[in-house]
């Protein structure tokens, strides 16, 4: 069997499709189809059942599945063991971040890898949290930050802080001060995520355990977006400190804590459990583990001043 057609296989079989996975690989779709045929051809099993919708395992293909993750998991390992040798390690981490936190922890995280991966690569993308668990799943991120993640057989959850959530209105709209009774957030008109973000399950779930309901103006996916429309005066928002203080729009928007002893949303590190982590990704996670309660809490970071 050659390596690269088994990594052909996992990847179209993570994915559920040819098409996807061609993309995914820079192949061309036909040159995909044929690589995996051979494969089948030399094992003599039928390893993908292609339908309308795109391909599904045969207990055979589930088989090599399992299989063809652990090879290519020790051929990833056996690489960095080598590069060990030579004095650093040379894998490649794929990390998935919330946008929110993105914009304050993308450079210092990149600066710490560079400086102590020089030899590694690091590929760093935003998005949604069901977006990112789907990229887990099917190997498109080796390792992701999510907020308020539901453990599941197949992801492994390490919690790693609590971050404050504040209501996010509009410099001198409401001069109350304290903090807003978490009923009293059921009544402000909110800019808010559409389901199943993060942010609006954990409001819904708050207040339908008090038998209330959000008031919804508008639903918008983007946290900058949130923050211009919130400032633009079309409701408030629910969102972290961070959020805000990394918006060009923080002088008009002003934080008020929600309830007693407040709102707040709980950040993992989330990996997937059917692909054991390389060392260069187990150093990712030291780090992750290292620097994100510090940013989190508006902290100097380790080792800086």
């Amino acid at each position: 069997m050659d390596l690269k057609q088994i990594e052909y296989f996992v990847k179209v079989a993570e994915l559920g499709s040819f098409t996807r996975a061609a993309i995914v690989l820079d192949i061309a779709q036909p040159a995909l189809s044929r690589q995996i045929r051979q494969l089948e051809v030399e094992l003599r099993q039928t390893l993908l059942l292609r339908n309308g919708r795109g391909v599904t395992l045969t207990e055979a293909g589930k088989l090599l599945l399992e299989h063809g993750r652990g090879v290519l998991h020790q051929v990833e390992r056996t690489r960095e063991e080598l590069g060990r040798v030579r004095g650093a390690l040379a894998g490649k981490v794929a990390l998935g971040l919330p946008p929110s936190l993105s914009r304050v922890l993308s450079v210092p995280l990149s600066r710490a890898f560079r400086s102590r991966l020089p030899d590694a690569s690091l590929a760093i993308r935003e998005g949604l949290s069901a977006n990112m668990l789907e990229a887990l799943r099917n190997g498109r991120l080796d390792i992701a930050l999510l907020y308020n993640p539901v453990p599941s057989a197949d992801i492994d959850i390490l919690p790693l802080c609590d971050e404050q959530l504040y209501l996010v209105e509009l410099a001198g709209d409401d001069a109350t001060d304290g903090p807003l009774p978490l009923v009293g957030l059921a009544a402000r008109p909110l800019v808010i995520p559409s389901q199943p973000h993060a942010i609006r399950m954990l409001v819904e779930s708050e207040l339908g355990a008090r038998g209330l309901r959000p008031t919804v103006a508008l639903e918008i996916d983007s946290v900058p977006a949130i923050l211009e429309l919130v400032a633009d005066g079309a409701g408030s928002a629910v969102l972290s400190r961070l959020a805000v203080s990394s918006s060009d729009k923080a002088g008009k928007l002003r934080l008020r804590q929600i309830g007693e002893p407040g709102l707040k949303s709980r950040l993992a590190l989330a990996v997937s459990s059917h692909r054991p982590s390389t060392l260069t990704q187990q150093a990712m996670q030291d780090m992750l583990r290292e620097m994100v309660p510090a940013i989190v809490a508006g902290q100097p970071l380790p080792g800086r001043s």
